[in-house]
C-alpha cells in the first residue's frame, strides 16, 4: 500500500505532485538541492550546478489561460505573457495557497535511488539524501521525478571540426545571462531553437553582428495570433485536433505550411524547414523576421568547419573575425542518481509508459513528470500526469496496466515514446531529442484513465454553451477539473470567461 512518496524537485512539476499526492491521502516529501522553488523559473545570476538555467530577459511562450495550475488562475491583471519573475511570483502563491512549502526539504540534495532488497514484493525505494554533508537514507513507497530535462547541456563543440584552434571563446547557452559584454562583437549562435533565437535576437540590439547557424531550419510563429489573442488559444483546440484526424493527408499538409507561413513566408528569411510539412518543434519568437529584415541577424548554414578567427559554413561561405561562438544545442536527459541507469534508458531517447512510467518495473512505483513537450504547457501537463501517477501508485483502475505471469509481472502494453509533434494532424511525426506529441490528445489519454475528461454529449445537452465552449474554445487546463475526481468548482466560471481575462 504506497503511502510515503518521495518528490525530486520542487520546480512547477514537483509542487504539482505535492499537492497531487495530498489530494490522494498520500505524504509525500520533496527534496530541493536549491533554497527556492520554481525550477528552471527560478533566476540566477550564474549557472548552478545541477539546476536549469535561464537569462534574465525570459518570457513565456504560453499565455496565462493555457498555462496555469487547472485550479489556480493567474491574477486577472497579469498579462497573457509573463516575465520570469512574474510567473516565479506566481508559483510561491500556489505553493503557499495550498500549503505545499511544509513537505519540501530545502538545500537537500538526492544523490541515490535504489530498488530495496525486497522490491518485487514491496515496490519500495531506498533513498539517499545529502544536507549539510551528512547523508540520510529513508525508505519510500514511491518515487516521483520531477528534475526537468534542462539541466545537462548538449555541448557538441568537439563534432564541430577546427573547434580547439579557434580563438575565440565558445560557451553553451546555458552559460548566457544578459547581453552588455558582447557589445561590439561579432557573434554566432548555434541553434535556431526558442534560446537560440531568443539570444541572437536580443544581442542584435548591442552586437556589431549577429549571425545563427541552423542544420535545418525552422517554423517561427508569433505570441500574438490573429486579431491579437494568444497563438496557443486559437490553436490548441479539440477542434483542430479532430481537424486533423478527419483531413486528408494532403490537405492537412497544405494547411499547415499554409499557416505557419502566415505572418511572412520562411523562405525568404532563410528559415524554411528542410522538410517543410514535417510537424517540427516551432520557435516562439516575435522579432526574428523584423531583425532579419534589418540585417542585425543574419542566417547560416551548419558549420563545415571553425579556422582560427573565422567560421566556413556548409555553402562553402566564410565569416571573417568571428569573436564568439554560443552553442544553443538543447540539453540531454541525465538521472545521476539513479543507482540501475537501466531503468530509465536515456541513451537515444526516453522509453516510458504513457511518457510517466518505466516498463520493466515489477511495481509501478516510479513516475517520470514534466519530460513531454507539446503544443500545451507544462504545469497543466504535469499536473494531470501527477494525477495519473498517483492514481497508479494506488493501484486505481488504469488503462493498458496488465501484466504477464510469464515475464515476471512487466507491464504487457506500453508505448515507447516516439518524437511526435502535431499541428493539424496526429499522423504526422517529426524528428527531436524530446518527447513530443499532440497535447490535447494525450491530455485526453490521461484524463480518460482517471475519469476527468469533458463529457461533450452530456454537457451539449445539459450545458451547452459550456460544450461549444470546451469543443470549440481553446484546450484551457479548467477543463480537467470540470468533472470527476478531484473537480475544481471554479472550472466551468473559469473556462466561460477564458476570453475575457485573455484581453482585460
Amino acid at each position: 500500500m504506497v503511502r510515503r512518496v518521495a518528490v525530486v524537485g520542487a520546480g512547477v512539476s514537483g509542487l504539482a505532485a505535492i499537492k497531487c499526492c495530498r489530494e490522494e491521502g498520500l505524504e509525500p516529501t520533496c527534496f530541493e538541492r536549491s533554497e527556492d522553488i520554481g525550477g528552471l523559473w527560478r533566476y540566477a545570476e550564474h549557472a548552478e550546478e545541477g539546476r536549469a538555467s535561464i537569462y534574465r530577459t525570459v518570457f513565456t511562450n504560453s499565455c496565462k489561460e493555457m498555462m496555469c495550475y487547472p485550479d489556480f488562475p493567474f491574477p486577472d491583471d497579469h498579462p497573457n505573457y509573463m516575465h520570469n519573475t512574474k510567473l516565479q511570483d506566481y508559483i510561491w502563491k500556489f505553493a503557499e495557497h495550498f500549503d505545499l512549502l511544509r513537505h519540501i526539504r530545502f538545500k537537500t540534495l538526492v544523490t541515490k535511488i535504489k530498488k530495496r532488497p525486497d522490491f518485487s514484493v514491496t515496490g519500495q525505494w531506498d533513498v539517499v539524501t545529502e544536507k549539510d554533508g551528512k547523508k540520510e537514507t529513508e525508505v519510500f513507497d514511491a518515487v516521483m521525478i520531477c528534475s526537468g530535462h534542462h539541466v545537462y547541456p548538449n555541448f557538441p563543440a568537439a563534432s564541430f571540426p577546427g573547434i580547439q584552434k579557434f580563438k575565440g571563446s565558445y560557451f553553451h547557452s546555458r552559460e548566457y545571462k544578459e547581453p552588455e559584454k558582447f557589445r561590439g562583437k561579432k557573434v554566432l549562435v548555434i541553434g535556431l531553437g526558442n534560446s537560440g533565437c531568443d539570444i541572437a535576437v536580443e544581442l542584435s540590439t548591442v552586437a556589431s553582428q549577429v549571425y545563427v547557424s541552423s542544420r535545418s531550419g525552422s517554423w517561427v510563429m508569433s505570441r500574438v495570433w490573429e486579431h491579437g489573442y494568444p497563438w496557443d488559444m486559437k490553436i490548441v483546440t479539440r477542434f483542430q485536433t479532430w481537424l486533423g484526424t478527419v483531413l486528408p493527408r494532403a490537405l492537412s499538409d497544405w494547411l499547415y505550411v499554409r499557416r505557419m507561413n502566415w505572418p511572412f513566408k520562411h523562405e525568404n528569411f532563410g528559415l524554411m524547414p528542410l522538410d517543410g510539412t514535417l510537424r517540427k518543434e516551432p520557435v516562439f519568437n516575435d522579432d526574428l523576421p523584423s531583425r532579419i529584415a534589418c540585417g542585425v541577424v543574419v542566417v547560416k548554414p551548419n558549420v563545415k568547419e571553425f579556422r582560427e578567427t573565422s567560421v566556413l559554413f556548409q555553402d562553402g561561405t566564410v565569416q571573417e573575425d568571428v569573436d564568439v561562438v554560443i552553442f544553443a544545442t538543447g540539453y540531454s536527459f541525465s538521472y545521476p542518481f539513479m543507482e540501475d541507469d537501466s531503468i530509465i534508458k536515456v541513451k537515444d531517447n526516453v522509453t516510458l509508459y504513457k511518457s510517466i512510467l518505466p516498463p520493466q518495473l515489477e511495481k509501478p512505483t516510479l513516475a517520470v513528470i514534466g519530460l513531454v513537450q507539446s503544443l500545451g504547457a507544462i504545469i497543466p501537463t504535469s499536473d494531470l500526469q501527477c494525477r495519473w501517477a498517483v492514481k497508479v501508485f494506488q493501484g486505481r483502475r488504469i488503462l493498458g496496466l496488465k501484466k504477464k505471469k510469464k515475464e515476471g509481472g512487466k507491464y504487457e502494453k506500453y508505448v515507447q515514446c516516439s518524437p511526435i509533434y502535431i499541428f493539424l494532424s496526429p499522423q504526422r511525426y517529426g524528428s527531436s531529442n524530446t518527447l513530443q506529441m499532440d497535447y490535447v490528445s494525450y491530455m485526453d489519454e490521461l484524463a480518460t484513465a482517471i475519469g476527468v475528461k469533458p463529457n461533450l454529449p452530456k454537457l451539449l445537452l445539459t450545458d451547452p454553451r459550456l460544450a461549444l465552449e470546451v469543443f470549440f474554445g481553446p484546450c484551457t487546463p479548467y477543463q480537467f477539473r470540470l468533472m470527476g475526481p478531484g473537480k475544481w468548482s471554479g472550472a466551468r466560471r473559469a473556462i466561460l470567461t477564458q476570453w475575457d481575462r485573455t484581453l482585460g
